[in-house]
């Protein structure tokens, strides 16, 4: 028996092993074979299924060690989710266990590497959105979302008659996301957290004012059209400053176009001490944490603390990397 066993796990693992390859389990293989990978929250594993896992990590039996092998990999979200959760618990042996079983899997930790896309300081909005949705959704296919938003680049490349002015092609992304497509504010369930990650907005053409301003940069920029990311307090517009008189573009609300002078307005609606500065851009870095932000808020709501936590230590991060590298 392995070193790592734990006392008193041997009852756990004889009624562990009726669940995991007895009926109440292998149904769910039968099933794996014919999924369809979407861009939803991969299905997490019921309160059943863990409790068998668990006593299933730390049994020595060559058998059960590569069935559990094979079942992380064919679940390979829900398993990351699971093992990362048993790795970081008080009980020491197990936790050894699913880190044996993480380095075994190679899976890769998206946890890790949004870590790493914060402290790298190469803050990119599109590959830190798609970093920021994989945290919650290991499978996303990041080059089918790539593709989403190149299918939309491409038909408001067609709508723009050249030569067309910057408000032009502006109004012909509006075109395309909000009449064609139908994007919109998600006014009914604002604190829904699926509405802080671009992969969902996009499934689902609704968000949040951050998430809706971050579709619309990412559309312009494939049609080469240079916009800004303005952060007010308690909303979020897209700035242009390429013309001679700048104006803004409320997502939110069907891409309405501001002038400054609407824009300030709008700007006093949601602060009670209203600056100029506030309508300056937005660095990305802070678009990012912002999402984080949101996120603490909205997991908060949920009543999932542990995803309200991890967010939460994203925003440290963020913050934390900020400081040491704005010191002289």
């Amino acid at each position: 028996m392995s070193a790592l066993h734990c006392t008193g796990t041997a009852e756990v693992s004889g009624e562990a092993r009726k669940i995991f390859f007895g009926k109440k389990v292998s149904p769910l293989r039968h099933r794996a074979n014919n999924l369809v990978y979407s861009s939803v929250e991969p299905a997490k594993f019921t309160v059943e299924q863990r409790q068998a896992l668990e006593g299933l990590l730390d049994d020595p039996s060559p058998a059960v060690r590569q069935a559990l092998l094979a079942y992380f990999t064919q679940h390979a979200g829900s398993s990351l989710a699971f093992l990362r959760h048993v790795s970081s618990q008080p009980n020491r042996a197990l936790a050894l266990h699913a880190s044996a079983y993480l380095r075994e899997l190679n899976f890769s930790d998206p946890v890790t590497e949004f870590r790493g896309f914060i402290r790298s300081l190469n803050y990119e909005l599109e590959s830190g959105a798609l970093l920021l949705s994989r945290t919650v959704n290991p499978d996303l296919d990041v080059v089918a979302t790539c593709r989403q938003l190149d299918a939309l680049a491409t038909r408001c490349r067609e709508l723009i008659a050249e030569p067309a002015t910057t408000r032009d092609k502006c109004r012909a992304i509006n075109r395309v996301l909000f009449h064609e497509h139908g994007f919109h504010g998600n006014t009914e369930h604002y604190s829904d957290p699926l509405n802080s990650f671009l992969d969902q907005v996009l499934a689902r053409r609704k968000g949040l004012p951050i998430t809706l301003s971050m579709v619309y940069l990412l559309v312009a920029d494939r049609i080469g059209l240079s916009l800004e990311p303005i952060g007010l307090p308690g909303h979020f517009l897209v700035g242009c400053y390429a013309e001679e008189l700048p104006f803004y573009i409320d997502p939110f609300n069907g891409g309405r176009l501001l002038t400054a002078n609407e824009a300030f307005a709008l700007l006093r609606k949601y602060s009670a001490s209203p600056s100029i500065a506030d309508l300056a851009p937005t660095p990305v870095r802070e678009v990012l944490c912002r999402c984080c932000r949101n996120l603490v808020n909205h997991y908060t709501v949920a009543n999932e603390p542990d995803r309200a936590r991890l967010f939460a230590e994203f925003v440290a991060e963020f913050e934390s990397t900020y400081e040491r590298h704005a010191q002289p």
